[in-house]
C-alpha cells in the first residue's frame, strides 16, 4: 500500500486537472506550501539528528553532490551554447540533477539487495539529496528564476527557506546529541508519511500530456542525464573507492539512476522554472526508470 497510494495520488491529480471546474492552480499552490513549510522541515528534524556524522560516511553521499554539480556544468554549458532561457537551464540543472533516492530509492534498493542495503541508501538520501535540496537547489532556483538576483538575495532566500532552517536545526541537534521526545518523533513521522502522496498529487495536477511537451528534446535531455549518464559516471568514478562487487558500490550506482527527485521538481515549480517540464521530468521519470533500473541492476550483477 505504501507504494500504491502515491501512484494513485499521481493519477488522481492528473485526472482531476482534466476537469475545467477543478481549481488546479489553487490546489497545487496549497499543496506546495504544505510540503515546503511543514513536510520538509518535519523530515529534516526526523532524519538528520540521528545521523552520527563523520568523514568516513561521506563517500556514498558524495555521489549525489557529484551528479548534481555535473548536471550544473552540463546544462549551464548547453544553455549558454544554444541560448536557452534561464528558466529552462535552471529547471534541467535542478530536476535532472537530483535523484529520487528516498520514495523510489528505498523500496527499490531493499527489493534488489535486502534491508541491510538501506543504511547506505539512507546516507545517500540524507547526506546527499536532502542536504542539496535545502542548500544548492534553493540557490539554483533563485539564480535561474525571474530577475537577476544578487548573491545577497540568493543567500537571503536560502537562509529563509524553511527546509534549510530546519536542516541547520537538525545538524545542531545531531552535533549536540540532543534527542527529541518520542511524541515529537511520532508526530514528525506522521507528517513525513504524507510527503509522497501529496507531492505526487501536486505533480499530477501539473502534468500535461500535450505532444509538444512529450516530444520535447529537453524532457529527454533531462531523463537521459538522470537515468543513464549520472549512474554511468558514478560507476566509473566510485570503482576507485569501493570493490567491484561491494554492496556499497551497487547501492550508490543504483541510487544515482533513480528518477528525478519529486522535491527538486516542486522547488523548480516554486521558483517558476518551467513548471510543466519539471512536473513531466518527475512524473514520467518514475515509470520510465523502472526499465533503466532493471538494466543497471543486471549490469551491476
Amino acid at each position: 500500500m505504501g507504494l500504491w497510494i502515491p501512484f494513485l495520488s499521481l493519477i488522481l491529480g492528473f485526472l482531476l486537472q482534466l476537469f475545467s471546474s477543478f481549481p488546479k492552480q489553487k490546489i497545487a499552490a496549497i499543496g506546495k506550501s504544505y510540503l515546503i513549510y511543514l513536510v520538509l522541515p518535519a523530515l529534516a528534524l526526523l532524519h538528520i539528528p540521528p545521523l552520527k556524522l563523520s568523514w568516513n560516511l561521506a563517500i556514498a553521499p558524495s555521489s549525489a553532490w557529484l551528479t548534481f554539480l555535473i548536471s550544473w556544468v552540463v546544462f549551464e554549458y548547453l544553455g549558454r551554447k544554444y541560448h536557452w532561457e534561464k528558466s529552462l537551464t535552471g529547471c534541467l540543472i535542478l530536476v535532472a540533477g537530483l535523484a529520487n533516492t528516498s520514495f523510489l530509492g528505498f523500496p527499490v534498493v531493499a527489493a534488489a539487495y535486502g534491508t541491510e542495503a538501506l543504511a547506505t541508501a539512507f546516507l545517500i538520501d540524507q547526506g546527499g539529496s536532502f542536504l542539496i535540496v535545502s542548500t544548492l537547489a534553493v540557490a539554483i532556483g533563485s539564480k535561474y528564476g525571474q530577475g537577476n538576483p544578487t548573491l545577497q538575495t540568493i543567500l537571503k532566500k536560502m537562509f529563509l527557506f524553511p527546509p534549510f532552517i530546519f536542516m541547520l536545526l537538525g545538524l545542531f541537534l545531531s552535533f549536540s546529541q540532543i534527542t527529541l521526545p518520542s511524541y515529537w518523533l511520532i508526530l514528525l513521522e506522521g507528517i513525513g508519511t504524507t510527503m509522497a502522496p501529496v507531492a505526487l498529487f501536486v505533480i499530477g495536477t501539473s502534468i500535461s500530456l500535450d505532444p509538444k511537451w512529450i516530444q520535447s528534446r529537453y524532457l529527454w535531455y533531462g531523463l537521459s542525464y538522470r537515468l543513464l549518464l549520472a549512474p554511468a559516471l558514478v560507476w566509473g568514478i566510485y570503482l576507485s573507492f569501493f570493490p567491484t562487487s561491494s554492496l556499497d558500490l551497487k547501492v550508490t550506482v543504483l541510487e544515482s539512476g533513480m528518477a528525478p527527485m519529486i522535491t527538486g521538481s516542486l522547488i523548480a515549480m516554486e521558483f517558476n522554472l518551467q513548471p510543466r517540464l519539471a512536473a513531466l521530468l518527475a512524473g514520467l521519470g518514475i515509470p520510465i526508470s523502472g526499465i533503466t533500473l532493471l538494466v543497471w541492476y543486471y549490469l551491476l550483477g
